[in-house]
Order: structure tokens, then sequence, then C-alpha cells
């Protein structure tokens, strides 16, 4: 099996297996209770609950429902997020881990409960997840202790070496009696219930105000009109604005891959029950989607992917079963806290106020957040780490109750504005600091960033130089002072772009597996004609121009 045996198209297999219905766009200005940006299973459920609840509310969707990260999930529902729950209680204490367990294990019994009220045909099916480790020793230890605290926090945890995996494993931890399935037949049926408007992309939004004695809602500016509403919720991937809530120095993001593969040895009664993911440096991820396995893997932080994921992965499914052939061909995005907690609950105000562990001058070695009103009525859920499934339906279900002004136990660990721990403070800083020099290095054109990129100086040859690049060859060149990237295609016609990100001013990377341009500091992500495709940039980057 080799590379070129795949689509040059990314799809995911639930892409491929079903169509959804466009939507209309949003008619003209509207006022509503709350307004819901994004049409992903956040948005969606969200709306769904806040509807049954009484509330009238819309969704608006940049794109069409779905088109997100929804269609590019594994889609394992489980409580099992890695190994979270041990860090959960040196973190945020034994109660609050428990209340994150309890909110998640919640949140598959709630799908469950919608499948078979609406019966819904999306193949559902109960099995148990698997966090795994091949090699012994100290991943072995981590799984036994992470096994110890689930069972405190009263999950249903148990340690093995028996799985289904192709190869041995030196430990196991099993979660029973969580789910799979495919996650848009869930999500359009379920979009049926709520309106929506497609096409819709929402460009700013103004807060609420008071004048001449007025209070004036909130004001949702669209492409194709303004919904003035009391509330509303960001549910669109990541917060596209920059303040309040200076979220792009509170995530980071990351990119995963996955292939569909056929002709393993996980076929009709064969077939994969289960869903697993490996612990170790490059381990795997498996899960079965009927005859389909999925393989995953290749992680990396946007920005930084050093080319090759798919042949990897290939790699790795050659080795098992050599006969099998790759059908789908996909990658995700993820959005990582500080503290490995996604911000589901009201929108932050002001992100800090004293980096000097101290507030009204008491020493406490802590972030601390002063957040002001100047987001009222504002609510977001972002960062959810590579989990969506279950974070998403937590997040619906504790911003309904948030909406409503009822009590929820998960909002003290969810909360945007939590005060984070020292432990995150350390990661808030590096953060800023890889902004920080990225910025620099775009600003200034570092010579040992020019020598990595593969950047020239160049003015008057600039397009002889393009000329004689290959097909399928990408260079960045600074010329008149501005640094621009170039990939030529296999027809031999050359793309030019800006590589200075729109958002922020980072330097953006190529991506050679998925010939885009990516930002390492924030994760905006541009096609290399410029076009965008993910935020948090709203805007298409510099397309200079096509040459021949």
């Amino acid at each position: 099996m080799d590379y070129q045996s795949i689509a040059k198209q990314e799809e995911s297999v639930w892409q491929q297996s079903i169509y959804a219905l466009a939507r209309p766009a949003l008619p003209g200005n509207m006022t509503v209770d709350v307004a819901v940006i994004g049409g992903g299973l956040t948005g969606i459920l969200t709306a769904y609950f806040l509807q049954q609840s009484g509330r009238e509310c819309v969704v608006l969707e940049a794109d069409s429902v779905g088109g997100g990260q929804t269609a590019h999930t594994t889609a394992k529902i489980t409580s099992q997020h890695n190994l979270v729950y041990h860090k959960l209680c040196q973190a945020v204490g034994k109660e609050r881990a428990r209340h994150y367990a309890e909110a998640n294990e919640k949140a598959i019994r709630r799908y469950e409960i919608l499948i078979e009220k609406y019966s819904i045909s999306c193949g559902l099916r109960k099995c148990d997840a698997y966090l795994y480790a091949t090699g012994g020793g100290k991943s072995d230890r981590l799984l036994r202790e992470e096994c110890r605290v689930a069972k405190e926090l009263g999950l249903p945890a148990d340690l093995t070496t028996k799985t289904e995996l192709p190869f041995e494993v030196s430990q196991a931890l099993c979660f029973h009696n969580q789910a799979c399935f495919h996650p848009l037949k869930f999500l359009y049926a379920m979009a049926e219930k709520v309106t929506v408007y497609e096409q819709t992309k929402v460009q700013r939004v103004v807060p609420m105000s008071r004048e001449g004695g007025r209070l004036h809602a909130n004001a949702v500016i669209t492409n194709h009109g303004t919904v003035r509403a009391n509330q509303v919720v960001f549910a669109c991937h990541y917060p596209f604005v920059i303040r309040p809530g200076y979220y792009f120095l509170r995530m980071h993001q990351e990119r995963s891959y996955v292939l569909g593969l056929k002709g393993t040895a996980y076929q009709g009664e064969n077939r994969m029950k289960n869903v697993y993911l490996g612990i170790d440096k490059d381990a795997l991820s498996f899960r079965g989607a009927g005859d389909v396995l999925l393989l995953g893997g290749g992680n990396h932080r946007t920005g930084e992917n050093t080319g090759n994921q798919y042949e990897y992965l290939l790699g790795q499914a050659d080795k098992y079963w050599p006969e099998c052939k790759a059908v789908a061909k996909w990658s995700a995005q993820d959005c990582m806290t500080l503290d490995g907690i996604p911000y589901i609950g009201r929108f932050s105000g002001k992100f800090f106020e004293n980096f000097h562990g101290k507030s009204n001058g008491q020493p406490g070695g802590r972030l601390h957040g002063d957040f002001g009103a100047d987001a009222d009525g504002w609510y977001v859920a972002t960062g959810y780490g590579k989990w969506g499934m279950t974070s998403s339906m937590v997040a619906a279900l504790l911003l309904t109750d948030l909406l409503n002004g009822r009590e929820n136990a998960g909002e003290d660990v969810y909360s945007p504005r939590r005060k984070t721990i020292v432990a995150s403070a350390k990661t808030f800083v590096t953060e800023g600091k890889y902004a920080a020099v990225n910025i620099l290095k775009e600003k200034w054109g570092r010579t040992d960033e020019r020598k990595k990129t593969g950047a020239h100086s160049t003015s008057s040859s600039f397009r002889g130089e393009v000329k004689a690049m290959h097909p399928g060859e990408c260079k960045v060149f600074k010329k008149d002072g501005e640094k621009l990237g170039v990939y030529k295609d296999e027809k031999g016609e050359a793309y030019v772009v800006s590589v200075k990100c729109p958002h922020l001013g980072c330097l953006l990377s190529w991506n050679a597996d998925e010939k885009s341009w990516d930002c390492p500091c924030h994760g905006s992500r541009f096609s290399y004609t410029g076009e965008l495709l993910d935020g948090p940039a709203q805007t298409k980057n510099a397309a200079t121009c096509a040459l021949r």
C-alpha cells in the first residue's frame, strides 16, 4: 500500500456516507432571546436544550451544519480523556475532579436518551474505551495510578492486558460502558429541531450597552444582517474576538490525522468492538466504524508539522495489514487550554489584572483574573482538547443551566473565569513567549529563520526564482521587505501569499501534508491560495497573485 492510493481530497468517512440538506442564510435583521454562534455539536445541542426550556434562539453558522470539527472527529463518546484524572486531582482537587468525571459520564447517558427519544439512526454502539501502553515502565505506572484515581472518583475503570489490538500491550486501562456513533447522522437529526441559518458569518459582536436610559441588547453582526440578543453563546470552536476574553493567550491548537482502512483483520463478525488510544510517544488511536478501521496519530502543534504524517500512518497500517487499503484520510484541529480543562461558561472579561501572585494586596501565588462586566450576556465553550463528543454535551447542558439561572456542579470546574493555578501560569508564560518570538521573526526576518524556512532575499529576480521552482515545491521569499510564501502546483501554477498571519501577525509555516499555511501561535490555517481554513483569524490571507 502506498500514499498515492489515498484520494487526494480530504474527507472523513462520516462525510462520505451522508449528505446534508442546505439551510437558508439569515433573512435579515431580527431580535431573539439567545444567539448561538456555531453549527457544530455544541451549538446545535445548546440551542436544542435552550429551546426545550422555553427560550427563543437561533444558530448562526458561517458555512454549513457540521462542516467544522464535528465532521473530523473519531467520535468516541467517553469520559476517558487520556491521563486526565490524576492530573485533575492534583490541579483542582478531588471534588472538582469528581464533578468533571460525573459531567462526562452524564454526557454519555444523555446521548443515549436523545437517540432513543427521537429514534435517530446513527450507529450508536456501547463499547469500552482503553488507554494502552506497550513499553512498560513509567507508562504502566501512569496507567495504574490513573486507574486508582478513576475508581476513587466513581468511574468504571479496570486494568487489563487483554485487548483487540494487533500487538501485545504491557498495560491497558479500560473504562466500561462508553460509546461511539456516526456524529453527522446524529447532528443532522438534532439540527432539524432548532432554527439554523447557514452561510451566515458572524463578523463581530457589539456588547449590550445603555444609552439614553435604554438598555440595548448585544448586536451580533453578520454578512446577512444583525441579530439582537440578550445572550450570546460562542460555540464556534475558537472564540474569534480578541478581547474581552484574551483566549488567544490561553490556548494553542494541535492537529492530528486519521486514515480509514479497509481490508484489515477487523471486518464482519471480527469488527473492532472497542476504542483505543496509546499513551506512549507516537502511539496510535483505533476505532472501528463498520468494516472500516479508523487509525489515528501524528499529533503536533499547528504550524509545526514535520511532514509525512499520513505516510507514517500508512507505514503502521502496512506493518499490521499489508493488504489493506486506505479509503479515506482526514485531519482534525483541537484547542488546548492552559490547564487541560475546557473553558465553558460565562465569557471572560479582562483576562488578568495582576500577574504578580497578589490579589487585593494578599499573596496568592496564582494568576488572578478580574473579569469585569464588559462581556455581559456572553457565554463560551472552547478548548475541548481532543474530546469533543462528551465535552460538547457537557457544554450544552452546563450553558443551558447558566443561561437559565440554574446551578450546575460543573460550573466551578469549567468556568473560563477560574483562577488558573500556579502550574498553568508557567504554561501561560510559555505560550506568551512563543507568540512574541514568532511575531518578531516575521517583523525582523531573523537570519536563522530564513535559513530554516528556505527564505531567499530577492527583488527583481523574484519571478525568475519562482519560475525555477519545481511542481509541488514550496519556498519562502523576501521581496521588497515582505515575506511571501510560494507554492507551485502540479500544473506549474505558482500561488503567492503573505506569510504574515492576519490574526495577530505571526509567521505562517508550510504544512506539506495538507498543502496549507498554518500559524504556530494560535492555529489559524490558510489554503495555498490564501483562503481561510481554520480560525481564530476571520479573514483570508493576503493572496498576492497566481503566477505561471
